[in-house]
């Protein structure tokens, strides 16, 4: 199987390096990695040159992160896409060959894996750790999501499904991550290991507004979905109908 990573990138001179190499040194032989830059104005894509980065890179504007995904899963040639962002990096050198070995072993659609939040300045220092369980797609009624980072899906469920719904600021992840596993229902292998270490600093996470947008974009999610979360089957629905026997 070959393996599709996709980076996208906007003035990320300062964390590329760490996501470049911890791709590098991975032990699976069959690797693209595509860099899908917005148009950077800092030292990024010399830096991705000087660490003799073979991969594609793409390079002009955009209309945001998750255009630039869209238009890196346009352009994979891979089996097996995942998407590792700029500041992000892998935990160790087998994190490829273990997620291959899991695809390989129970023939899913989608293999995830765990994922540790560490310190912006010192990546060595854990700040929060994001253990993901065992798959179950029910989870998804109460809050639970497999962390986007260290998702990777076969090529053709991209295919078959759609990309990322630009509709979405800062919740398309989670979105695409609902569509997949709860609306259609692909199948999903769980590795119990930490894949990807994330600076912490995240787009949903920057402040309280940026938050609460998150937390709506949710909802909208299930919304664009046809869906209803379990926060609505369990108390808005019933208060629904209590009202209309009462106003009707």
């Amino acid at each position: 199987m070959k393996v599709s990573i996709i980076t996208t990138t906007y003035n990320s001179a300062a964390t590329i390096t760490d996501t470049i190499v911890s791709v590098q040194k991975q032990t699976y032989p069959d690797i693209e990695h595509i860099i899908i830059d917005g148009a950077s104005k800092d030292a990024t894509l010399e830096i991705a040159k000087a660490l003799d980065h073979k991969g594609p890179v793409i390079s002009e504007k955009d209309n945001g992160i998750y255009d630039a995904m869209n238009k890196g899963i346009q352009n994979v040639t891979g089996d097996i896409i995942g998407i590792l962002n700029s500041d992000d990096f892998y935990a160790d050198e087998t994190v490829i060959a273990n997620v291959v070995e899991r695809f390989k072993e129970t023939g899913c659609d989608a293999v995830y894996g765990d994922l540790v939040y560490v310190d912006g300045a010192d990546t060595t220092k854990v700040t929060r750790r994001w253990i993901a369980g065992k798959y179950k797609r029910k989870n998804f009624l109460y809050g639970w999501m497999p962390p986007h980072p260290t998702f990777f899906v076969r090529k053709e469920v991209y295919d078959k499904y759609g990309f990322f719904n630009l509709q979405l600021v800062s919740a398309a992840d989670y979105e695409l991550l609902l569509r997949f596993l709860y609306k259609h229902a692909i199948s999903a292998a769980y590795v119990p290991q930490v894949l990807v270490h994330m600076r912490t600093g995240g787009m949903s996470n920057q402040s309280v507004n940026n938050r609460l947008r998150a937390n709506r974009e949710d909802r909208k999610a299930w919304t664009l979905n046809l869906l209803k979360p379990r926060w609505y089957t369990l108390f808005l629905k019933p208060l629904r109908k209590v009202s209309q026997f009462f106003f009707r």
